[in-house]
């Protein structure tokens, strides 16, 4: 179960990849309905089933360029939502094993409402709303994945000592949690910044607008969250100041998540770097620079897609490497400690 459930959380990273790739090339309504594409399985090609489909949606001809992107993304996700399925029924079979079942029955119904999410998605015509919770509800998935795959390889592999004695680091379990939850608000502002097209209303750098705070932002209209469904959303209806707004509040979240990580990650370096944990805490670093890193790239070279797709993708690589580093803390609280008299004497004879 453990190699599926990794399977599932690399699967959920191509998902949130594709997901990306679809939104940056404009084609999330390159099918009008769903789950099918204009009322076939596949997207059509031959001109008598591109004449069927237009003639069943006659405001959104096909496009065939727009379409396969969109498509690729709901078999991937499809093929996710299997994957977790066979999960939660082998969980179930096993769970006199000792197998977890809550977590998997949890990912479980969470990727019906993801499906949901997704459907509304494409019905709404991108409102807002919808395709920020849609992206959330992804890394809401792979954080869980992640999750998953970490307990079941507790199970099977037994935990080796980190290192010489060190004073503990459940002190610095708080201040990760809050790391986390900054993380988490910053990819939720990234959602909303995507969700409204507004990656590219600041065009250049450090600046936005030729201004270090852009006196005609609108805050009010850039997170105005009751914005009208009915619309056609795709491109964004926000004015350019709301834009500007949602663009700069996101670099002053990154801002404040690199500046908090490497005040944090610098603290726990000096405590770890003899250390098996020291790995965890370096991997945190490297991520979060080359998100800061692509994140600038994107603004400096006007957002090209693979960059964009990247910095999508690196968004998860943080989070679930923040995830990690707790899990191995609430693992090992006592890894960096005192080394018992039990330890000390296996230490001892070891070295005998």
């Amino acid at each position: 179960m453990g190699h599926w459930s990794l399977f599932a959380t690399l699967l959920a990273v191509v998902v949130i990849m594709l997901g990306a790739w679809t939104r940056l090339v404009d084609a999330g309504l390159g099918c009008p309905d769903w789950p099918g594409c204009y009322g076939f399985l596949a997207v059509p090609q031959s001109a008598e089933s591109i004449a069927i489909a237009n003639a069943r949606f006659p405001e959104t001809p096909v496009d065939v360029a727009k379409g396969w992107p969109e498509m690729i993304h709901r078999y991937a996700a499809g093929t996710l939502g299997l994957v977790v399925f066979g999960l939660a029924g082998y969980a179930i079979r096993h769970r006199r094993e000792g197998l977890p079942v809550k977590l998997p029955l949890f990912i479980a119904a969470f990727i019906v409402l993801q499906g949901a999410f997704g459907m509304w998605t494409v019905t709404l015509k991108l409102w807002p709303q919808v395709v920020a919770l849609h992206l959330l509800g992804g890394f809401t998935t792979l954080s869980a994945l992640t999750l998953l795959t970490l307990r079941l390889r507790a199970r099977h592999k037994e935990i080796s000592g980190l290192g010489p004695s060190r004073p503990t680091l459940n002190r610095f379990r708080p201040w990760l949690y809050g790391g986390l939850a900054l993380v988490i608000l910053q990819i939720a502002l990234g959602a909303w910044t995507a969700a409204n097209y507004a990656a590219v209303a600041c065009p250049e750098l450090p600046t936005c607008q030729g201004e270090w705070w852009p006196a005609d932002m609108d805050f009010q209209h850039g997170f105005d969250i009751a914005q009208h469904v009915g619309p056609n959303y795709l491109g964004g209806q926000l004015t350019a100041d709301g834009r500007v707004a949602i663009h700069f509040t996101h670099r002053l979240g990154a801002i404040l998540v690199l500046g908090y990580f490497a005040l944090l990650l610098g603290l726990m370096w000096r405590r770890t770097r003899h250390t098996g944990m020291a790995w965890h805490v370096q991997l945190v670093a490297i991520v979060l620079a080359a998100q800061v890193t692509l994140g600038l790239a994107n603004v400096a070279f006007h957002i090209p897609l693979s960059i964009a797709v990247a910095h999508n993708a690196m968004g998860a690589g943080l989070l679930l490497a923040v995830i990690n580093l707790l899990w191995r803390l609430h693992e090992h609280p006592q890894a960096n400690a005192e080394s018992s008299p039990h330890t000390t004497t296996i230490n001892r004879e070891v070295t005998a």
